[in-house]
Parts: C-alpha cells; structure tokens; sequence
C-alpha cells in the first residue's frame, strides 16, 4: 500500500516513521526541502498510484485550507483526502463538499498521542463512509496502537464527527490536567507533605486517579521537581473552546471543563485585571492588604485565615 503525507513535522514525521515501520510506502511532501521527498503536490500526485490517497497533517485553519485547495487541483475522481489534524468539524463539511466537485472523496481524522505516538501508537477518531473507512484501514491498523482494534480506533460517524470527537477528547484533557495541576498546588504548599514528586508517582499503581497524563506529570517532576524552569503560561490550541461553544449550544453544563480553560486564560496575565479589581473590592469594604508584601505579613500573623 502506498500513500501520499502532507505535512512532516513533529506529528507527521513521526506518523511517516511508524506507517513505514508497518510496511507502508510513504511518499512525503512538507515545504521544508530538507524532509521532504517530493518538490511540490504535483509531483506528490504523481508519484501515487490510482486511486490515490493524501493524508494531512498540518495546522488547523488557513493552513489546512490551502492544502485541500492545491490537493483539489492535482488529484482525480476516486482520490482521497484524509484530514488528521485539529480542524474545527464545520471545516471538515466545508472541505468535502468542495473536494467532491472533482469527485475526490474526504475523511477527517482525530489524532491523539503527541510525540508519544511513533512508539505506542495513535488513538484513531475517524468520520467518513463506511466504505473509505474498510478502504483505508491497513493505515488506520499501522497508525494505532497494539491490541485490540476498538480500544485505540472508531469510526465515530460522517464527515465531522472524527473532529468533533477529537475537540470533546481534548476538552476532557483540559479538566484532567487542571486537576493534577491543582493537586500538585496544594501539595506544594501543605506543610505535612515532604514529597511531593514520590506521591504523584506512587498514585501510578492501583489507585483510581491513575492514567498516562499522570505518567507524564510524574516524568515531569522527576525532570524538575519545583517545576523550576518552566514559566506558568498556558496556550491553548482552540480545540477547548470550541468544545465550550458545543456544550452551550446543547445546553449541557461543563464545569469543569470550563473552569479549566478559563483557568489558563488567568495563567497569561502577569497582573489581573479582575483580580485587582477584587483587592480593591475588599481594601474598600474591609480595609484588606492590596500588596503581596502586605498579604504576606498578614497571613503569618493569622496562618489560618
């Protein structure tokens, strides 16, 4: 089987390694001549046999926009496009609908396993037809982690639905991760606890917060206990907001998912606006400290207040 990549960054680099490693041909194309193996998508194009298959891996937006646009000028009827990266699901509509005026078919794939993925494996979200699923599965089989097929792959539904699989998987990230931040605050600042990093790891086996984001938090500590190098600012990729505008538009409450975007949104202000606002607030109402010095001081002479 052989298959056409856009797109050989971290991600996609390592998708090229681990397809071949499966014994899938692989001919990539980035705008990076220095990985790529084609000079341009008409060269990619030809170097595919019909009906070929181009599978995307670049940045949601713009980006993946043109990338559909110069595939939809280069490739015939009976050719597929796979979308694996982060786009919103209405652009996965947008961008079917405009591939299938050449007659070129469209998937859209939810990818997660971040650079981890070369070595265990990606957990598969897939929209599209039943019948370009079985086409493409030998891809779908290389791509996804060892074990049984349903526990790292679905076919979550149309056109669409692998996206928006993907954001509701990565809106639960956020709130996972808030959590074990927010344990690992109050850990810090408890004076009963000396070790910090040795509970996080020893909650790996047989407890019921265990998961491989905990894994990682505990790989982080052991990297760098008081998180010394690391600056407190948080991006997000939009994936989280936009699983926010779902969850209003159905109506279904998201605390804590919520919280937790939010959350990041305050770690990107050096002062906050609204957090002044609520020192000024109680300096008026009850004369309380409005300097970190003075809230300091005020806290060692009432440690519990």
């Amino acid at each position: 089987m052989k298959i056409g990549l856009v797109g050989l960054g971290k991600m996609g680099n390592n998708m090229r390694s681990r397809l071949k490693n499966a014994g899938i041909d692989v001919v990539g194309y980035d705008t990076n001549p220095d990985v790529s193996d084609v000079p341009d998508y008409a060269a990619l194009a030809a170097a595919l046999p019909a009906p070929r298959t181009v599978w995307v891996m670049v940045p949601a937006g713009r980006i993946t926009d043109s990338v559909v646009d110069a595939l939809k000028g280069v490739l015939d009827q009976g050719d597929l496009v796979i979308d694996g990266g982060n786009t919103k699901f209405t652009d996965d509509e947008l961008h079917a609908k405009s591939l299938a005026e050449r007659g070129i078919d469209f998937m859209d794939v939810g990818v997660s396993g971040g650079v981890w993925g070369l070595k265990n494996g990606y957990g598969l979200m897939v929209g599209g037809s039943d019948e370009q699923v079985e086409r493409v599965m030998p891809i779908f089989d290389a791509l996804r982690p060892e074990g049984p097929r349903e526990e790292g792959f679905v076919h979550a539904g149309p056109v669409g639905a692998g996206h928006y699989t993907k954001m509701v998987h990565n809106g639960i990230e956020y709130a996972i991760m808030q959590a074990y931040a927010e344990g690992y605050e109050l850990l810090e600042s408890s004076p009963h606890v000396t070790d910090v990093p040795g509970t996080f790891k020893a909650w790996q086996r047989g407890t019921v917060i265990r998961s491989w984001l905990l894994e990682l938090m505990v790989r982080a500590l052991d990297a760098d206990p008081d998180f010394a190098d690391i600056d407190g600012y948080v991006d997000d990729s939009g994936e989280g907001r936009w699983t926010l505008e779902e969850a209003i538009e159905n109506a279904v409450p998201m605390p804590a998912i919520s919280a937790a975007i939010f959350a990041r949104f305050v770690s990107r202000q050096d002062q906050s606006p609204a957090m002044k606002a609520v020192a000024a607030l109680r300096n008026q109402f009850g004369g309380h400290a409005v300097k970190a010095h003075e809230a300091k001081a005020a806290q060692d002479l009432h440690p519990t207040k």
